[in-house]
């Protein structure tokens, strides 16, 4: 096994455009992780992160910024809004007609596409730059600011979301894979160390158990996720006989794969953009003057805290919703049920036509629940681990765990893929 994976290492680095674009999205790894350390001025960074290490939720949310919102550097509010934007972009698609017929145009249609999502990012980066400012200024991060500094504040605030969402589309057009998810799995990777030093700081004999209680269950989710993401239900296809033209094509026999998890790592994020709104607005209406907004916040913080039943309870049942919102978007049993019966194929025991519409879209309902409830589990496990063990500094990047080797195991497909596309072109010549 190790063997097979050393050879396949190699031949990443003696190919060189696979090379190049691995050297690419180092790169961006490495200017991302500068910026992350570039902090906005007027900040009291001593008291942020005394908030930080008061405030759970926070310390959630920074963790999926990539570490950049505790050293609040010019792009503190990372990929979020963008998030933000692409769920409310897919939602109105599937809604209007108009959008969902642009988005099967293309290439044109996705540049499109993807143009509405940059737009409607700019109002949500402008709001959750003033919620956050707000917050700020409440905790006495931040000092009053005239409008002229007030509006810069903003503006480099937006500025470095959308530098990020930059280099996400870079990586995706000249690097490995999904620029976007892998950034949100540096920004991950690079708070490790971080977590890991916090857990070395509490240790202490009585914790060894629990640690290795920890490694246990991480290496079985872990384990679990790959199996879950190469999982597939393979439904046979035939080819019969076809006449065209002066020439006779023979049947043949081919499988169509229904992968058990078909949206991957989107519904995670989807979900924890999601999952974090109560909590924010919370943490915002919190210091109102008025007595009645006072007390919804403080209700949303206490409600929705990310150790308590209900914020569980709801990312549960968002992550089991956007699998199957995105496997839809995704997987279109109607396309597919054309396009078989256009080049002469039936699947044995079903009528070619509407009838196979019905039987895929049966078998993919019935394994994206497994892969839905799966994603859920794992999603809210880090919880239930974080009681068992005590261990909550690392528990809380159990989702970060899902996320990490899902992205890492869609990157290696990625590459693999090219591989075999670049053996095949040589084969040719």
């Amino acid at each position: 096994m190790f063997k097979k994976i050393s050879e396949k290492i190699s031949l990443l680095f003696k190919d060189p455009d696979v090379k190049r674009k691995i050297f690419f999205t180092l790169f961006i790894f490495f200017a991302f992780r500068v910026f992350a350390f570039l902090p906005v001025p007027a900040i009291d960074l001593a008291k942020l992160k005394s908030l930080f290490a008061q405030n759970q939720f926070l310390s959630l949310l920074d963790i999926f910024s990539g570490g950049t919102l505790i050293n609040f550097s010019v792009m503190a509010l990372g990929l979020n809004p963008y998030i933000n934007a692409s769920i409310v972009i897919q939602l109105l698609t599937a809604i209007f007609p108009q959008l969902e017929a642009l988005s099967k145009e293309g290439e044109y249609g996705r540049h499109k596409i993807n143009q509405y999502t940059r737009f409607l990012t700019v109002p949500l980066t402008i709001v959750q730059s003033i919620g956050i400012f707000v917050l700020l200024k409440n905790q006495k991060i931040i000092g009053v600011l005239s409008p002229i500094e007030f509006f810069s504040f903003i503006l480099t605030m937006v500025a470095g979301t959308f530098i990020l969402v930059w280099f996400g589309e870079l990586i995706s057009e000249f690097g490995l894979g999904n620029g976007i998810s892998l950034l949100i799995l540096a920004g991950i990777v690079g708070r490790l160390p971080v977590v890991l030093s916090q857990t070395a700081v509490i240790f202490n004999q009585e914790m060894i158990f629990n640690i290795l209680a920890f490694i246990v269950l991480a290496v079985a989710v872990i384990a679990s996720i790959v199996f879950i993401n190469e999982a597939v239900r393979k439904i046979p296809v035939y080819y019969a006989k076809r006449i065209k033209g002066n020439r006779l094509y023979q049947g043949a026999t081919n499988f169509l794969p229904l992968k058990l998890n078909q949206a991957g790592v989107i519904p995670i994020i989807f979900a924890v953009s999601f999952v974090l709104l109560p909590q924010l607005l919370g943490n915002f209406l919190v210091y109102a003057k008025n007595p009645a907004a006072s007390g919804i916040g403080r209700f949303l913080v206490s409600f929705f805290s990310p150790t308590g039943f209900f914020y569980n309870f709801f990312y549960f049942v968002l992550v089991v919703a956007f699998t199957y919102f995105y496997t839809i978007v995704v997987f279109n049993p109607q396309k597919i049920s054309e396009e078989i019966q256009k080049h002469g194929g039936f699947i044995p025991g079903i009528r070619p036509g509407e009838a196979t519409k019905k039987y895929l879209e049966k078998i993919l309902y019935r394994i994206t629940s497994v892969g839905a409830v799966f994603l859920g589990l794992v999603a809210v496990m880090p919880v239930l681990v974080s009681k068992i063990t005590g261990l909550s500094n690392l528990v809380i990047g159990g989702t970060g765990i899902l996320i990490v080797v899902s992205v890492i195991l869609e990157t290696f497909k990625t590459v693999e893929a090219q591989l075999v596309m670049k053996s095949y072109d040589r084969f040719v010549k």
